[in-house]
């Protein structure tokens, strides 16, 4: 096995989810390589998690941003079989191709994951995907969007929206963020965020499941209080304190909340919550210890706790997440429910 991929056990019935990436032209490399360096990342027992197909309208040459043509083989016909169907963007607002409006239009009607990164929002908005709905796109584009899709709820200062089986990104870095919650809600989060930690990027930001509108943490934009971060992940099972982390940084309280706000968007408290919550999703995916050792070790002190914090997050409590997200198989998850 490569090394800088991720093994999960290899369920009895399998076969790889496939991701099919609308290229429009010209189109974004960026937006392009998102899916390919993510996706790939992820396999199953030797297995390829993810199968990822790029198309366009007119197969053959397309022109990128960066001036540079792909070749691109693959026309709109492999929509068709595609589980998810990402419209990758320019950059720009441009008119979209009626061909593709046409094609994502029928993959939501056939119950598809329907996605979009930057501009590509403008042709889920086109084929109508988006009236009544939260959405997002790139935040220089929000403005003309607004105008002409009026029927949509525009969150024009969120990373990703999800709602329903349909989500969109901003523009850039954002479709990292929403190719890795996709990976959480196919996979779990434990695999979201090794894959994360291979990609060398931020790990998954908070949010619910199906039906939810995902308003992530912002990017982490400093280093100061890293060396502080690394230790309170390492200790989130202790009863970290303002000032534990403060002592820890050597700064004052004061202080401390600024860095952490200017680094990360949100206060320190804010930040260690969200971290005890991705810790105790990871040990309902991986482990089938009893919910009241799943709170201690993720911190958030009891069964009662770990419940509230869970379901305000995902809608899901913890026994329904463990089976739904368990990479153990219900026989394991059953037999630790009877311990």
């Amino acid at each position: 096995m490569h090394p800088e991929v991720l093994a999960m056990p290899l369920p009895q019935s399998w076969a790889p989810h496939r991701v099919v990436v609308i290229a429009p032209s010209p189109v974004s490399m960026f937006n392009l390589a998102i899916p390919e360096l993510l996706f790939a990342k992820v396999e199953i027992d030797g297995a390829a998690g993810y199968e990822v197909t790029v198309c366009t309208p007119d197969p053959g040459p397309v022109t990128t941003t960066g001036g540079l043509d792909l070749h691109v083989a693959r026309g709109l016909d492999a929509v068709e079989s595609a589980d998810t169907v990402l419209v990758a963007g320019t950059g720009e607002q441009y008119a979209p191709d009626a061909r593709t409006v046409a094609a994502v239009r029928a993959a939501a009607a056939a119950g598809r994951r329907v996605t979009s990164i930057c501009s590509g929002a403008f042709v889920l908005a086109e084929a109508g995907l988006l009236e009544g709905r939260s959405a997002t796109t790139y935040w220089q584009l929000a403005g003309e969007m607004r105008d002409r899709y009026p029927a949509l709820d525009l969150k024009g200062d969120v990373l990703y929206v999800q709602d329903g089986q349909i989500l969109t990104s901003s523009g850039y870095a954002a479709g990292i963020d929403m190719c890795l919650h996709m990976i959480r809600t196919d996979y779990g989060a434990a695999v979201a965020n090794e894959v994360a930690r291979l990609a060398l990027v931020a790990p998954v930001r908070p949010g619910g499941q199906t039906q939810f509108t995902q308003t992530p943490l912002p990017p982490e934009r400093g280093t100061a209080c890293a060396d502080t971060r690394g230790w309170a992940m390492r200790n989130l099972d202790k009863p970290l304190t303002l000032t534990d982390l403060a002592r820890h940084a050597g700064v004052s309280v004061r202080t401390l909340t600024r860095r952490f706000h200017a680094e990360s968007g949100v206060s320190p408290l804010q930040w260690l919550l969200h971290q005890r919550i991705e810790r105790a999703k990871e040990l309902l995916e991986t482990t089938t210890l009893p919910m009241d050792r799943v709170a201690t070790a993720s911190g958030l002190g009891t069964a009662d706790s770990l419940r509230t914090h869970l379901v305000r997050r995902t809608g899901l409590t913890p026994t329904a997440y463990r089976a739904q997200f368990s990479r153990l198989g219900a026989d394991a998850v059953a037999q630790g429910a009877r311990e």
